[in-house]
């Protein structure tokens, strides 16, 4: 059961940073993709080479190949898709339940009908559809633009499998978000795990890309969990999507165990 009145005042109160974040992802993944020409593509890749190897390679580039799953798994998906919906993911789970407690307007929904559990699950909810839509949409685009520009040049499997990849490691971020909101009264301290933790976990993966001496810091970030180039490859990429998965229900399970035991500043 989730509360309808929760649910819409949630839409209302987040959907503009859902559209900002999601023009963005339009403005570049339709950029992206009328960039591939394979004719150009050795080019490209001469144009990489000239630059520093340590920046393209933090910033998820590498050498391309000829194929237009390629092309878009490194551009987009090897970096972008990685920061914009984490922006719109941090500030939702924040309000989610941390910023109802700073303000003190969890005593207002709480005098209400609804239960702890019932509001805690209307906004996982919410957290969870908005963020699979976003991602939902970007698919797509993703889809319908490929195959209008280059009709049959894009691996529809794999490029499914990747935005699947995507969709769970931003299950497992707004699981641990969710689980600071549930965890700390104030927005900042929430921010701190909720935010700080995801982009420690960025930054640590472009570290990792950065050269040999740095790649073992690959064990310390779960964005290791999501690798485009593996999925391309038809490389085995189950157990990092279960990994994720199981990342996932963890986290919001501890945050509704969280919210419903312990006591609140109202």
């Amino acid at each position: 059961m989730i509360s309808k009145p929760l649910f819409k005042a949630a839409i209302k109160q987040n959907y503009v940073v859902f559209l900002i974040i999601l023009s963005v992802l339009m403005v570049y993944l339709p950029i992206i993709i009328t960039m591939y020409d394979p004719s150009t593509q050795e080019s490209l890749n001469e144009i990489l080479e000239v630059m520093p190897q340590a920046l393209i390679a933090a910033m998820g580039f590498r050498e391309i190949g000829g194929s237009l799953i390629d092309f878009i798994g490194s551009y987009f998906y090897g970096f972008l898709i990685l920061l914009l919906p984490m922006i719109y993911t941090i500030i939702v789970c924040n309000r989610s339940i941390a910023s109802h407690v700073d303000k003190g307007s969890m005593a207002y929904l709480l005098s209400t009908p609804n239960t702890r559990g019932k509001i805690a699950g209307t906004q996982a909810l919410f957290i969870i559809v908005s963020t699979t839509i976003m991602i939902g949409i970007v698919t797509l685009v993703g889809l319908v633009l490929s195959n209008t520009a280059f009709p049959g040049k894009l691996d529809v499997k794999a490029f499914l499998l990747i935005n699947l990849g995507s969709l769970l490691l931003y299950y497992a971020v707004t699981g641990i978000g969710f689980f600071a909101s549930c965890l700390f009264n104030d927005t900042k301290y929430s921010l701190m795990v909720g935010a700080g933790l995801p982009v420690a976990f960025l930054v640590i993966q472009m570290i990792s890309d950065v050269g040999e001496k740095t790649r073992f810091l690959k064990n310390f970030t779960l964005f290791t969990l999501f690798d485009p180039d593996k999925i391309i490859a038809g490389e085995d990429f189950i157990l990092q999507f279960l990994a994720l998965t199981f990342i996932s229900i963890v986290m919001y399970g501890l945050g509704f165990y969280t919210f419903n035991k312990r006591n609140l500043p109202i």
